[in-house]
């Protein structure tokens, strides 16, 4: 009698002997292939099931990360999902919302890879691994352009160059003299009026509007004698004045200076802003400098602009982008760039997926495919 006989995936065919035997052996081969398709597909499934979503950390900073109403986008989103493609990933994203959140999310597992304008550093380097580096990077300082002393600044300047100590001995003595005065129109003058609060302020306004305006509004009682007096005190009263207004000007003068921040050089003794848990936050404080952290750029140019810090320390493509879009605010980016550095993505430590992502990353760089995001998102502002 024929039939079918299988050998792993050899099906062998034997010439059937009646048309029964011609059916059954039909109905055979079709369970058969029907049996090898389903393990095939079960095969399929099980292996694409195997590949499990890739958990990437964003922190938004834009232009390399910008959240939208769908999702995220960006000059780091971009790259990463052209990679990602490039070697069939799929992934979901969350979001952290700190610098160090991310970094040390990272490093336990929470996620696989960090993607955001994340600087390459030793210590870091300690905790996760890096791919290739593909942009590079600084710090800069941004300030309100629009910033001037305020009247506390100028009081602050005062008491600094002694004037305000002066001004109260000044003070002092004008209102001793008035008192002098009063004592000794009340004893001589019948017509001083008798009350002394009334005397008193007689006298005062007399001696404040010969020092003002060099015009003298009391009686001579005492003829040339009395003429000479008043002239001496003429010439009191403009030392007076140019002593004051001189000393007002100087400390404006130097407080408008001094307030004006176009380097790293004018950065001590002002207060500035830096990002949680990035490197412009490690360099003020090896720097000394007084810093406060913010969770990012918005939070920071918003104590800007209440003049809460006096300059903000960040990652220059991140400032320059912000000035850049948003050219009616007054604020701008000054002096040139300081401590140089190269962007990466970074992932939790032995990751399979470094070496391949490194790779496709050297190949973006030969294609000139990162060089059209640079163009894309700054243009010609770097």
């Amino acid at each position: 009698m024929s039939g079918y006989s299988m050998s792993g995936t050899t099906l062998k065919v034997i010439k059937p002997s009646s048309k029964s035997d011609r059916s059954f052996n039909l109905i055979y081969l079709y369970f058969i292939l029907l049996l090898n398709t389903l393990h095939i597909s079960f095969l399929c499934a099980q292996e694409t099931g195997s590949q499990e979503a890739v958990k990437v950390g964003v922190y938004v900073s834009p232009p390399f990360v910008m959240e939208e109403e769908d999702g995220f986008t960006g000059m780091s989103i971009e790259l990463w999902e052209a990679l990602a493609e490039k070697l069939g990933l799929t992934f979901t994203y969350e979001r952290a919302s700190t610098f160090s959140e991310l970094v040390e999310g990272t490093a336990d597992g929470r996620f696989d890879v960090a993607v955001t304008n994340l600087t390459v550093t030793q210590n870091r380097a300690r905790k996760l691994d890096f791919t290739q580096p593909w942009y590079d990077a600084g710090l800069r300082i941004m300030v309100d352009r629009e910033h001037t002393s305020g009247w506390t600044d100028v009081v602050r300047g005062l008491s600094d160059a002694g004037h305000l100590r002066t001004y109260a001995w000044l003070a002092f003595l004008v209102i001793f003299a008035a008192i002098l005065l009063t004592l000794f129109d009340r004893k001589f003058d019948k017509n001083f009026p008798r009350a002394f609060r009334e005397g008193f302020a007689e006298n005062f306004y007399h001696i404040m509007s010969l020092a003002t305006s060099g015009k003298a509004q009391r009686k001579n009682l005492f003829g040339w004698k009395g003429r000479i007096f008043s002239g001496l005190w003429l010439v009191c009263g403009v030392g007076l004045l140019a002593y004051i207004t001189s000393s007002l000007t100087s400390v404006m003068t130097t407080q408008s200076l001094t307030n004006r921040i176009n380097g790293i050089g004018d950065l001590p003794g002002k207060r500035i802003g830096v990002f949680m848990g990035s490197e412009s936050e490690k360099y003020t404080l090896n720097r000394g400098f007084s810093a406060r952290a913010y969770q990012g750029i918005e939070d920071a140019i918003h104590a800007l602009k209440r003049k809460e810090i006096d300059a903000i320390i960040g990652d220059a493509p991140v400032l320059e982008y912000y000035q850049h879009t948003r050219s009616e605010e007054p604020f701008e980016v000054v002096g040139p760039l300081f401590k140089p550095d190269k962007y990466g993505f970074g992932f939790i430590k032995d990751s399979e997926l470094t070496t391949p992502l490194t790779i496709e990353l050297l190949g973006a760089h030969e294609r000139g495919f990162i060089e059209k995001l640079r163009n894309k998102y700054f243009g010609q502002i770097r």
